[in-house]
């Protein structure tokens, strides 16, 4: 496909979709921590759920989604590119999420205070602020406020809190301490959170009204760390393009980079901002957060009110695809699960996130499991012509090479086997992460065993030119060039594959000969219990 002009990259905020393989390391790991989370699971389940344009851009034909759709039947076809990603990062909240997303991977997790934070430091921010602190340990951001709101109404002491994420969060009644002071406060806390006491975010969390329904307007502001490395925004705007962001982008990512940005007061708004967005003549990326899933109805545990939230997505997405131009991609996403009815906490939870990619050149299909948000980074940059390194290496090769073309490439190779013997001929076509195609056909001798598979002539051939990154293989077969069934590679050829390829990550396209029709494959899925250069250094 050709470049983007503009890539739409949102983020619905803790919308996961199933258990992410560590789940056990996060959470309560003494009672089996994340495992059994499902943010996807437990929204569709709920009869408030009602999302016909993400099912048909392909939510559930996502791998692993099959089951949770309502009704149980899958659309024939669906109309994006969707892939299921898991987190490299160790931890599993916002600013660590968006992070990654933006190409910057945490090795270590940001410091949490589940017994409040030290006294030292307290005594410092009161002394700074000229305030007493209330509290001072985790606790729900509602059920904080009914409990110590009236005695900060009473003395003017401010509500300090935490929770499971890394964060340090400051709660005051607009009427004794009003937003832009509370702000102030804000910005003296992320200034003393340094070293051992560094926090992902310093969370100003003002409320309103009278004991016992107190309720926290939509002032919430965000301080942030400055992201460690560079990220997506910076190569975006470093490269001259605009980089806009919607809703808590500019408070995660701390400014950084970004041209131009618009704060919102909940879903419906960043909707209509994002709009705004997109009847400007931009180039670049607009990126987005609509946050209500989570902060309204993730943490509190409210699947019909999420369910409803992700409805009202749907029913504005319904109207903003069809008005995206020929340049335009939009990218749907999440930045870690908080499953309404994972009841061991009210805290996130480790999942999978799901990726959708539709624009008008894109053509369906599953793109499979991947590890690394960071490949969404990787895939916008390539969508953009931004250059910009990343762990991963996205999906922009497989979006360029869609699963039609590579079997087209595999059929032609096909036409050139050369089967004198057994009239048995083979096509493939290996798609590098680059976005080369190296097609390859079998080759027998007399001899018989000096002869080549299709498979291993297109890696030898892209091996040979430097290639050592690969995403995808076509591949077909029949006698005298005709299809007549489907092939998968031998287990000498599925080896070679083994030697260069994720066996988790890599995909066979096994052509049915049918136009449209083929099966999909991973490498581990055909050659279990793999061997590779690790199994050396045992």
């Amino acid at each position: 496909m050709k470049k983007a002009k503009r890539v739409f990259l949102i983020v619905l905020d803790s919308f996961g979709i199933g258990e992410a393989p560590d789940a056990a390391e996060f959470g309560i790991v003494a009672d089996g921590g994340d495992v059994g989370g499902d943010t996807l699971g437990s929204v569709a389940s709920s009869p408030a759920f009602n999302a016909p344009n993400l099912t048909r851009l392909g939510l559930f034909n996502i791998d692993g989604q099959a089951s949770k759709i309502p009704g149980g039947v899958l659309p024939a076809h669906f109309d994006g590119a969707v892939a299921r990603l898991s987190e490299l990062s160790r931890g599993k909240d916002t600013t660590i999420g968006h992070w990654e997303i933006a190409g910057v991977i945490s090795p270590t997790p940001m410091p949490t205070f589940p017994g409040g934070f030290p006294d030292e430091l307290i005594r410092e921010f009161e002394k700074e602020t000229g305030r007493s602190v209330l509290c001072n340990k985790p606790y729900s951001g509602t059920a904080v406020i009914h409990d110590y709101g009236e005695e900060h109404l009473r003395t003017g002491d401010l509500i300090v809190y935490t929770s499971a994420d890394s964060v340090f969060q400051i709660a005051a009644h607009e009427d004794i301490v009003p937003p832009e002071k509370l702000y102030e406060y804000c910005r003296i806390a992320r200034r003393l959170l340094t070293g051992k006491y560094a926090v992902g975010r310093v969370i100003a969390r003002p409320f309103e009204g009278k004991f016992p329904n107190f309720v926290r307007t939509p002032r919430r502001h965000d301080f942030s760390l400055e992201p460690p490395a560079k990220t997506l925004i910076d190569a975006v705007s470093d490269a001259g393009l605009d980089a806009l962001g919607v809703g808590k982008i500019h408070d995660i990512f701390a400014g950084r980079g970004l041209t131009d940005f618009v704060y919102a007061e909940d879903n419906a708004d960043g909707m209509k901002k994002t709009s705004a967005y997109a009847a400007r003549d931009f180039h670049g990326l607009c990126f987005v957060n609509l946050v209500d899933t989570d902060s309204k109805f993730g943490h509190r545990r409210d699947p019909d009110g999420y369910a409803n939230a992700i409805s009202e997505f749907d029913s504005w997405l319904g109207g903003f695809l069809p008005t995206r131009g020929e340049d335009d991609v939009v990218m749907i996403t999440a930045d870690h699960g908080c499953d309404p009815r994972f009841m061991k906490t009210t805290d996130h939870t480790r999942e999978y996130i799901p990726l959708i990619i539709a624009g008008r050149d894109i053509e369906p299909q599953n793109l499979g499991t991947r590890a690394g948000f960071d490949n969404i980074a990787a895939t916008v940059c390539d969508l953009l012509g931004v250059d910009f390194s990343t762990r991963s290496h996205g999906f922009a090769a497989n979006l360029a090479v869609p699963p039609s073309e590579l079997i087209k490439t595999a059929r032609a190779a096909m036409d050139n086997a050369y089967v004198p013997y057994s009239h048995f001929t083979v096509g493939a076509a290996l798609l590098c992460a680059d976005g080369k195609v190296y097609p390859g056909c079998n080759i027998e001798a007399a001899s018989y065993s000096p002869t080549n598979c299709a498979e291993r002539t297109a890696f030898f051939k892209a091996v040979s030119e430097g290639e050592r990154k690969f995403s995808a293989i076509a591949v077909c077969g029949g006698r005298d060039k005709n299809i007549t069934g489907v092939f998968p590679p031998c287990g000498v050829c599925r080896q070679v594959m083994a030697e260069f390829c994720s066996p988790d990550e890599f995909l066979i396209l096994l052509d049915t000969g049918r136009d449209g029709e083929y099966e999909r494959y991973t490498l581990s899925e055909l050659l279990p219990r793999t061997f590779t250069p690790a199994d050396l250094e045992r």
